[in-house]
């Protein structure tokens, strides 16, 4: 092989429009262009996203993301953190007072990181497969109740309870 015998293989090139060359090459005159307006003058091109003057798409629509907006209500316990807390009942109000989750915190939901020795009830948490199993595996139990009322309950009690400094 030399280098000038290489050649793009047969039909993937075509030739280019030839524009403004009579009628009777269907591209004469306007040049495929239409007729008049920006679109068919030279430079009359405008940015990706122009709608003509209307306020854009790209700014019509909130700049949300993939971000919930709940996030800040929702929390993450690793197993370790319940092994140290010196209860062995514990809810959304106790990880609260321990410090364990920030003050706006309407759900929680225990993860399995770490482990646990002690027997310990979880109330109103969520928990996941792994954190249950280690859990009742060291002879605890868990109960979760239905999520709205769980968070009516911590709100009304995280009200009543006293601050504690962290």
């Amino acid at each position: 092989m030399y280098l000038n015998s290489i050649e793009p293989a047969e039909g993937s090139t075509h030739s280019k429009k030839r524009l403004g060359r009579g009628i009777g090459s269907g591209l004469g005159k306007t040049c495929g262009r239409g007729h008049k307006g920006q679109k068919s003058r030279a430079g009359g091109f405008h940015k990706v996203g122009f709608e003509g003057g209307q306020m854009p798409m790209a700014r019509r629509l909130p700049k949300r993301g993939f971000v919930s907006l709940d996030r800040a209500f929702k929390a993450e316990v690793r197993l370790a953190d319940i092994a140290l807390l010196p209860v062995d009942a514990i809810d959304l109000l106790v990880l609260l007072q321990a410090g364990l989750v920030p003050q706006m915190t309407r759900s929680a939901k225990v993860i399995l990181a770490g482990g646990i020795d002690k027997a310990v009830t979880i109330t109103g948490l969520g928990v996941t497969v792994g954190a249950r199993a280690a859990i009742e595996a060291a002879g605890g139990t868990v109960t979760e109740l239905v999520a709205k009322v769980a968070t009516k309950l911590v709100a009304k009690t995280a009200k009543t309870a006293p601050k504690t400094a962290a």
